[in-house]
């Protein structure tokens, strides 16, 4: 029984703009006893900071150029992957391309693919840990890495707000689809996977992802 469903939908950008003052003008009138008067203007202007010039100083005779890190950033032209998380919500993610899951689902990202996920439905509970208190869901919630070949190296778990050892049994049962596991919260997670997806491609890495929000026997809000 496998417990995912694809999503995907295309979102519209919003665009911000930020405007800037330049400066504030004020004037007041001073009433004298004696039927005089007499105003004042003041005025002040905040002129904005002017930035900061740096001038690349004239490299003597021998000197080696300077080192441009930027050309050392061997990650810098790579795309990053269509459904790289973006954003943990309390109910949800949202990805690169735009595409949300905004019900109280988890997700697991595999192959480029994002998948709604509801671990704890086979046991009839918003429930995701055993009686000792381990992080633990059913095999077949995993079922959706039997259909795939060949699997991910690994698979990051992002156990919701907080980190909690996994049983030994889920670890095992990992194991034998053939993937190493790390196990993170949510958080981590994501920020885990995609970097790691974006460095070594999106077929050698996985996620399933609990949101943010999850709270044991209320579920994510």
């Amino acid at each position: 029984m496998t417990t995912a469903m694809r999503i995907g939908r295309n979102l519209r950008p919003a665009s911000y703009v930020l405007r800037q003052g330049a400066g504030c003008t004020s004037s007041g009138r001073l009433s004298t006893g004696t039927g005089w008067s007499l105003t004042t203007t003041i005025r002040s202007r905040y002129q904005p900071v002017a930035p900061f010039h740096t001038t690349l100083h004239r490299l003597r005779r021998g000197e080696p150029p300077p080192t441009d890190f930027g050309e050392l950033d061997v990650l810098g032209n790579t795309p990053v992957p269509s459904y790289s998380v973006d954003v943990c919500m309390s109910d949800g993610f949202q990805f690169n391309n735009g595409a949300k899951i905004l019900d109280g689902s988890g997700v697991i990202v595999v192959g480029g693919e994002a998948f709604a996920w509801r671990p704890w439905l086979p046991r009839g509970e918003k429930r995701l840990l055993n009686q000792k208190g381990q992080w633990e869901v059913p095999n077949e919630t995993l079922g959706l890495f039997d259909l795939i070949w060949p699997r991910p190296d690994i698979l990051i778990i992002g156990l919701g707000p907080d980190m909690r050892p996994i049983s030994p049994q889920l670890r095992r049962h990992i194991s034998s689809l053939g993937m190493r596991v790390e196990v993170l919260d949510t958080r981590n997670a994501a920020s885990q996977f995609n970097l790691l997806a974006t460095e070594r491609g999106i077929n050698n890495i996985a996620a399933a992802l609990i949101p943010i929000g999850w709270r044991e026997g209320v579920g994510a809000t």
